[in-house]
C-alpha cells in the first residue's frame, strides 16, 4: 500500500485542539504503519486512496474517533520527494526553521496566486501547484506574507518548516 504524508490542520496550537499523538495514532490504525511526528499532526500511513478522497476519509475518521473538526491535506510519498526535490528558495533559505512549505487543498486561482509577487522585503515565496514555498529570514511573527498565504489564496492550507518537511519524507521512505 502507499505511503501518505498526511498534515492536520491547526492542532496542538497553544492550548487548543489538543490531540495526543499516541491517541492520534490509535484513531488512525486501520491505516497501516502509522507514524508521527512532532506533536502538530504531521503523519505518515499506509492507504490506497490518495488525494481529495483520503482527505475526506481522515477528516470523517478523525470526528467519528476523536470528535475532531479539521481539515486534512494529504500528499503521496512520491509527491513529497518532488517538493523536496524541487527546493526552489535554497539558495537563499539559510536556516530550515524559517523556510516552510504550506501544503495547500486546491491549487489557488491565478488571481489569488500573483499576490504571491508582490514586495515582500526580505522574504519570498514560490507556488508550484498546490505547495507555497516561502522564506521568512525574520520569522513568521509580523509576516505579511504568511498572513497572505494563509488568508488570500482562497483556499486551505498549512505549514511546515523544511525540517519537517524533510523528516517526514524520510519517514515516508522507510
Amino acid at each position: 500500500m502507499p505511503r501518505q504524508a498526511v498534515f492536520l490542520r491547526g492542532i496542538n496550537l497553544g492550548r487548543n485542539r489538543r490531540v495526543p499523538m499516541a491517541q492520534l495514532r490509535e484513531a488512525l490504525d486501520a491505516y497501516g504503519d502509522v507514524v508521527t511526528h512532532g506533536q502538530s499532526g504531521n503523519v505518515v500511513l499506509d492507504a490506497k486512496p490518495s488525494g481529495r478522497a483520503l482527505e475526506r476519509e481522515l477528516e470523517q475518521v478523525l470526528a467519528e474517533r476523536l470528535g475532531l473538526e479539521t481539515r486534512v491535506v494529504v500528499r503521496s510519498r512520491a509527491e513529497l520527494a518532488k517538493v523536496v526535490d524541487r527546493n526552489p528558495l535554497a539558495q537563499v533559505a539559510a536556516n530550515p526553521s524559517r523556510y516552510l512549505v504550506t501544503f495547500l487543498a486546491e491549487r489557488p486561482a491565478a488571481a489569488s496566486a500573483k499576490a504571491l509577487r508582490g514586495d515582500f522585503g526580505a522574504e519570498q515565496a514560490v507556488l508550484h501547484g498546490k505547495d507555497v514555498y516561502s522564506w521568512h529570514p525574520d520569522g513568521l511573527q509580523r509576516s505579511k506574507l504568511m498572513a497572505l498565504i494563509t488568508d488570500g489564496l482562497g483556499t486551505v492550507g498549512t505549514a511546515r518548516n523544511w525540517n519537517t518537511v524533510t523528516k517526514l519524507l524520510a519517514l515516508a521512505s522507510d
